[in-house]
C-alpha cells in the first residue's frame, strides 16, 4: 500500500543568532533540491528569540516571528521543532517540552546533550520521537551519521581527531608566525574565529564535549564529559612549534578515543590535550579552522572525515539535513526508528575509563631551568631514576648564566605514571623554574 505523500512539513526555530540565520538561508536558498529529494517542502512556520529588533538580513515574510517560544512549540501547524539557544537549562526545558508535546527535535546543543544527554535520550525514546543532534560535532562533516549508519556493522576500534577549529587555528597561526599564544588568540577573536570568552576553546572543553558524545555512538558508553581528562593550549610557547618540526612532529588538539576490550568487558580510553602528530599524516596536515576525524573499525578500517567544523552555513547545513532525515520518518511513519546514538538504549551502559597512568607513549618534555652546570645531569637523574629514558636533548639559550632556559627531552616509550613520579621529582629540584609542559606524542595519528 503506498504511502500518501504529505503536503509539507512545518519547522519552528527558536534561536535566531548565527546558525539560526544560516538556517533560515538554507531553507530559503535550497528549497527546490530540498523538496525534489522529500518530495515535499519544508515549510519555516514560525521563529521565536528574545531579540526581535536586530535584522538578520534574511526575508521572513510569512514565517511568525516572535519570542514567545512556548507558542511555537504548542502550534500544530509545527511538526519539528529546532532548538539553536545553546547553554543548559533554557534549552533543555525547551527540548523536553517540544519532545512532552509529541515533536521530535533538531539541535546542535553538544554541551547540553554532554551533560543532560541520557534524560534527553530517555524522554524522546517514551515519546516516540527524534532528538537529532549532526550539527553538533563537527559542524557540517556527516561524522555522528556516518558512525551511526554508515559503520554500523562494525567493532569500532578508535575515534580521533581535531574537533575544535578555534584551537585548530590558534595553534596553526601560532606555528606559522611564530607569535605567542595571547596575540594569537586576539587575532582569532577580533577575526570572529575566536569568541570573547575563549574559555571553552583553549582549555579543550568544547573538545571534551563532543568526545563525549562521539564515545557513546562508537563504543556504547555512556559518559560525560566531566570524567574525560582534558588539557587545553595556553602553556604552548613557540619554542614547542620549532622543535615539534625539527623533531619531525606537528602539534594539535586532539579529542582521543579508544575502545580496550579485555576478558570480561571493555573499557574505554577517552583524552583531550596537545599532541605531537607526525608531520606527514593525514591529521597533521589539517590547518586553520578545519575539523578532520578519523574512525577506525574492524572490518572497514581507517576512515577520515574533513570539513568546516563552524560557521553559520556548515553548521546550518547539518541541521537542515537533520530536518530532511527527520521529515523522511515522518513521511514513512517510523519517527524514532533509529536511535539517536547509534546503540539501543539499553545497551548504552557505563563503562570503566582507562586511567592515564595505565597509558604508555613517548612525551615531549620542556622544562625552564637555571643555565648553570649539573641542571640537566639533575633533570635526567630523577627520569633515570623512574625508569623514563630520554631519546634526544635540545637546550636553547644561555647567552646570560642568570637566565632560565628552556630544556627540552624527547622521550623512549614510558609508563605514565612513571613520567608524572620523575616530573613531581623534577619540579622540586630548586633549579626548575616554572611547572613542566608536556606534549604527548601520538605515533598512530
Amino acid at each position: 500500500m503506498a504511502v500518501e505523500t504529505r503536503r509539507s512539513i512545518g519547522v519552528g526555530l527558536i534561536g535566531f543568532g548565527t546558525i539560526g540565520t544560516g538556517v533560515v538561508k538554507v531553507l530559503a536558498q535550497n528549497a527546490a533540491v530540498i523538496e525534489q529529494r522529500l518530495g515535499f517542502p519544508l515549510r519555516l512556520v514560525a521563529i521565536a528569540d528574545l531579540d526581535t529588533e536586530t535584522d538578520r538580513g534574511v526575508d521572513l515574510t510569512g514565517i511568525r516571528f516572535d519570542a514567545d517560544a512556548e507558542r511555537l512549540i504548542a502550534d500544530p501547524a509545527v511538526d519539528i521543532v529546532i532548538e539553536l539557544v545553546g547553554g543548559y537549562e533554557v534549552a533543555k526545558r525547551f527540548i523536553l517540552a517540544a519532545v512532552a508535546a509529541g515533536k521530535p527535535v533538531v539541535t546542535a546543543n553538544k554541551a547540553l546533550l554532554a551533560l543532560h544527554g541520557k534524560e534527553i535520550f530517555a524522554a524522546a525514546e517514551g515519546a516516540g520521537v527524534d532528538v537529532a543532534f549532526e550539527a553538533a560535532v563537527g559542524g557540517g562533516i556527516p561524522i555522528l551519521r556516518s558512525l551511526r549508519e554508515g559503520l554500523s556493522a562494525n567493532h569500532i576500534d578508535s575515534v580521533m581527531g581535531i574537533l575544535n577549529g578555534t584551537t585548530n587555528y590558534v595553534l596553526t597561526q601560532m606555528e606559522e608566525t611564530e607569535e605567542d599564544f595571547e596575540v594569537v588568540l586576539k587575532r582569532a577573536q577580533e577575526l570572529g574565529y575566536a569568541e570573547a570568552d575563549p574559555t571553552f576553546d583553549v582549555d579543550g572543553i568544547d573538545a571534551a564535549h563532543k568526545l563525549a558524545l562521539l564515545t557513546a555512538m562508537a563504543f556504547g558508553a555512556e559518559l560525560t564529559y566531566e570524567g574525560i581528562p582534558t588539557e587545553g593550549i595556553r602553556n604552548l610557547t613557540p619554542i614547542d612549534f620549532e622543535l615539534a618540526r625539527e623533531f619531525g612532529y606537528r602539534i594539535k588538539l586532539l579529542g582521543i578515543a579508544k575502545c580496550h576490550r579485555e576478558d570480561g568487558g571493555e573499557r574505554i580510553e577517552a583524552r583531550v590535550h596537545p599532541t605531537m602528530v607526525p608531520a606527514g599524516s593525514m591529521l597533521a596536515n589539517v590547518d586553520a579552522a578545519m575539523n578532520a576525524i578519523e574512525v577506525r573499525g574492524d572490518a572497514v578500517g581507517p576512515t577520515l572525515y574533513y570539513g568546516a567544523g563552524a560557521g553559520e552555513m556548515p553548521t546550518a547545513s547539518a541541521v537542515v539535513a537533520d530536518l530532511i532525515e527527520i521529515s523522511r520518518e515522518i513521511q514513512r511513519g517510523s519517527a524514532g526508528a533509529v536511535a539517536p546514538l547509534s546503540y539501543l538504549p539499553h545497551h548504552l551502559v557505563p563503562k570503566p575509563l582507562v586511567g592515564l597512568d595505565e597509558l604508555a607513549g613517548r612525551f615531549y618534555l620542556r622544562f625552564t631551568a637555571a643555565d648553570e652546570p649539573g641542571v640537566l645531569a639533575r633533570i635526567a637523574g630523577a627520569l633515570g631514576d623512574q625508569g623514563v629514558g630520554i631519546e634526544s636533548v635540545v637546550q636553547k639559550g644561555g647567552q646570560d648564566s642568570k637566565a632560565a632556559v628552556p630544556i627540552i627531552v624527547l622521550t623512549h616509550r614510558a609508563d605514565e605514571a612513571a613520567l608524572v613520579r620523575a616530573l613531581a621529582q623534577v619540579d622540586e629540584l630548586k633549579d626548575v623554574k616554572a611547572p613542566t609542559v608536556v606534549v604527548r606524542i601520538e605515533e598512530e595519528a
